[in-house]
């Protein structure tokens, strides 16, 4: 009797294993039938950022982003003096004390062919001339990140090949700091700051500096997280009243990157015994709600480093019209998104009133992407269909959004890593001329977006948020243009022809068709 009862128990687990085998293929073989993207070519082909800031005297990293077979060479004419090429790497160093804008011709070269392309370096006082492209802590880990996860999405970046198509910054989010509240957390204890009042990490990070060394070593760049209040989202360390002695920390240990958000800040605004402008959610007090970031901005600003300043205050009191008075590189124009399709197109479709002030070093930030194995410190595969999916990056890179991955960078399967490697959809959100996407039409929950180009060509995207497939119809007197226009479908990087007057195209539920409408000879 008890072996018959083990032969029951063995074949319950073996059709549970093979149920949950034949889901998890199936739902691979969906994820792979929904790739459109054809593979990137053996030939080498220059991708990512053609414009980048740098202000003078600060350290210069650039990596020049190529797909092809390896080995590959690389070689630059025109580049300023200070600055040097690895050949063999990409990677240009140095410092430019001279401001000005250079024209500088990259190459690479392997067995199959040799690319060239411009890439235009401004020295001066703008930085993040084109959207931060990266990867964010935040989304998979949460409170559990550490530095040897952040390395392994460092190794990964390079790994997957995503740092040949622009993917630059490594991002730690909240949690690299000490916690007082969670006292069954031993790696969170410690004094907030030293006898100095420096920022004290965490012991699960125990090297900043060398950490990011390690992140340059590889090409990358580094970010970091922290609060205008005294204490962050998750109740780490804030900045609140050390701004410039953290600010100096950050560039003494090498980061690149500041998401400054502003949890904690909060009570501090609404105390009048605190000296600040006062602050009510209700109201759209911008000097209220800028003051705190002017604090950060000044003093990132004071540093012999570039560091990209990313604020992260939910949109309040318009932050897109101030944000660039505060030395702002992007701020989040939302409340925080989650692998939902209702809360992804929500947000994406609400960006037409702040879109106007999208420019080359200032852009709007709807939110971090929801793709791949996201979670929050519990990762599962995102609940964003492939369509939704497709929807997601189109629209992101028409409204000229950073782009910014927060899903586990080791579990990257075929569609995901498809899905964000196209160069021409890329291209859309990296354009020199920085403009925002602008709905042109919509009706019956279908909307046409148009972005202007610095090419003199369009990107159009054409969205359907209904529940069934559906004809949407790009008319040309929608997008201020005459004439005949040549059609390519970025996702597929496929010529569809010339059209006159109109591009109609049928579009999935919850789906997209991108394409670029170019003039002739263009």
């Amino acid at each position: 009797m008890k072996n018959y009862k083990v032969l029951i128990v063995l074949l319950i687990l073996s059709i549970v294993s093979i149920s949950s085998f034949s889901q998890s293929t199936s739902h691979e073989d969906s994820l792979k039938s929904a790739i459109l993207t054809p593979p990137s070519s053996e030939k080498p082909r220059i991708n990512g950022a053609k414009v980048f800031g740098v202000r003078p005297e600060s350290p210069f990293l650039y990596t020049i982003a190529a797909t092809g077979i390896r080995p590959m060479s690389f070689s630059a004419s025109g580049l300023p003096k200070g600055l040097t090429l690895d050949s063999k790497t990409g990677i240009i160093t140095g410092f430019v004390n001279q401001k000005g804008a250079y024209d500088v011709l990259v190459k690479a070269k392997n067995i199959r062919g040799t690319a060239e392309r411009k890439l235009k370096i401004v020295v001066g006082e703008t930085i993040s001339l084109t959207p931060p492209m990266g990867w964010n802590s935040w989304n998979v880990f949460a409170a559990e990140v550490s530095a040897d996860k952040v390395k392994r999405a460092t190794d990964a970046m390079v790994k997957t090949g995503l740092i040949n198509h622009g993917w630059t910054y490594i991002n730690i989010d909240d949690y690299w700091e000490n916690n007082h509240e969670r006292k069954n957390d031993p790696t969170l204890q410690g004094e907030f700051r030293d006898a100095n009042g420096n920022v004290q990490p965490n012991t699960r990070f125990s090297d900043m500096k060398g950490l990011a060394d390690y992140i340059h070593s590889q090409g990358l760049k580094a970010g970091l997280y922290s609060s205008p209040g005294p204490l962050t989202c998750g109740k780490c360390a804030g900045s609140w009243q050390h701004e410039l002695q953290d600010a100096q920390t950050y560039s003494n240990w090498g980061f690149d990157y500041l998401k400054y958000d502003w949890c904690s800040y909060g009570k501090i605004a609404a105390d009048s015994s605190q000296g600040v402008p006062l602050y009510n959610h209700k109201g759209n007090d911008s000097v209220a709600a800028a003051y705190p970031y002017s604090l950060m901005g000044a003093a990132l600003k004071a540093q012999k480093r570039d560091i990209v300043y990313s604020l992260c205050q939910y949109g309040m009191a318009e932050v897109w019209k101030w944000g660039p008075l505060v030395n702002g590189n992007c701020w989040r124009t939302t409340g925080d998104i989650i692998d939902t399709w209702k809360s992804m197109s929500n947000i994406g479709i609400k960006q037409d009133k702040c879109a106007p002030y999208s420019a080359p070093g200032h852009f709007n930030d709807p939110d971090m992407l929801v793709i791949g194995y996201v979670g929050w410190g519990k990762p599962h595969p995102t609940r964003l269909t492939p369509d939704e999916q497709y929807t997601h990056i189109s629209l992101w890179s028409l409204l000229s959004a950073p782009l910014l991955l927060g899903c586990d960078m080791e579990k990257l399967d075929a569609f995901t890593l498809n899905l964000i490697t196209n160069d021409e959809v890329i291209d859309i959100d990296q354009d020199p001329l920085g403009k925002a996407a602008i709905k042109v039409y919509s009706k019956d929950s279908l909307d046409v977006y148009a972005k202007p180009l610095e090419d003199g060509n369009i990107a159009v995207g054409l969205f359907n948020r209904s529940i069934k497939k559906a004809t949407i119809t790009a008319n040309w007197k929608d997008l201020g243009i005459t004439g005949k226009r040549k059609v390519r479908d970025l996702w597929r990087q496929k010529d569809l022809g010339l059209q006159s007057e109109k591009f109609e195209t049928e579009v999935a539920s919850h789906g997209v068709v991108l394409v670029k409408l170019s003039l002739m000879g263009k």
